[in-house]
């Protein structure tokens, strides 16, 4: 679906557009010759994302900042409106995201704000754009960046693992749904793998070797979007497909096998857990 858009033309809309994951997809929407609508909050981090999509995007074509807020739902609308306006959306990207620190029993006000935008900035993005999308009847995609965080709900911050997860089930719905309207819209699960963007550059002052760039993960999702996948789950240098399958297989394994929540990080089941991934790569 998604080279049928492109092949229509139209606009890709991108949230969270102002780096990383987002501006890199921007730079190859445009350079696939789509406009372009970049959102993110205002500032000159965005307005020098758009100069940077508009030096690679065809002459005629639209590229235009749209400061957006996806916790607001007001100005989410005011998103959509302007989009169509300026013409056809091709391309939805919901992909705007936050990372606070959470505790469980902790920081409710960190759990509010990330699932503000994390979960419901995604949800205010499919809420806004989806039914315009279906009644203009051309091909079109809609992409959720999730996370790996959201599958195997690692350890050390549920606010974020819980947001991820809920864009996962969301995702999921909504690809059902409208397949089952018969909608010419497709629906794909963006999982980065370890990227090296401005959330993990607080963490980092130069890219571990282990990371992928943004420009290589996004070449991936472009490639698997265009096969057709919902579900891409991007390698990175460290964890390949394989791995990440394992990794998945496990962790729906706590259930079948009725075992601790999060057994791969148990003391009683590490060696098991170990022995397990290793098998994989046999």
């Amino acid at each position: 679906m998604f080279q049928k858009a492109v092949s229509e033309g139209g606009l890709a809309v991108v949230t969270g557009a102002a780096s990383g994951v987002g501006l890199a997809s921007a730079i190859r929407f445009a350079e696939a010759g789509l406009g372009v609508i970049l959102a993110d909050l205002p500032g000159d981090r965005l307005d020098a994302a758009a100069g940077t999509v508009r030096d690679v995007a065809r002459a005629d074509a639209v590229v235009r900042a749209v400061p957006t807020d996806v916790a607001d739902t007001e100005q989410v609308n005011a998103l959509a409106d302007k989009a169509f306006e300026a013409g056809p959306v091709a391309v939805l990207m919901n992909n705007a995201g936050i990372d606070l620190p959470t505790g469980a029993w902790t920081q409710m006000d960190n759990w509010t704000r990330v699932m503000d935008v994390n979960f419901y900035g995604v949800l205010r993005g499919v809420q806004a754009f989806t039914q315009r999308m279906i009644d203009a009847g051309r091909p079109a995609v809609i992409v959720n960046t999730g996370s790996k965080q959201g599958i195997t709900t690692p350890p050390g911050n549920p606010g974020y693992n819980a947001s991820k997860a809920a864009v996962k089930v969301l995702s999921e719905q909504l690809a059902h749904e409208l397949r089952e309207a018969g909608a010419p819209i497709s629906v794909h699960l963006f999982v980065p793998g370890f990227t090296y963007t401005g959330i993990t550059a607080k963490y980092f002052k130069d890219k571990p070797a282990s990371a992928w760039t943004a420009e290589q993960t996004v070449d991936h999702f472009i490639e698997r979007m265009a096969a057709g996948d919902f579900y891409i789950l991007c390698p990175d240098n460290d964890v390949d497909s394989t791995r990440d399958r394992r990794r998945a297989q496990w962790a729906i394994g706590d259930i079948i096998e009725n075992r601790p929540p999060l057994s791969r990080w148990h003391k009683d089941w590490k060696a098991a857990f170990a022995d397990f991934e290793k098998a994989g790569k046999a």
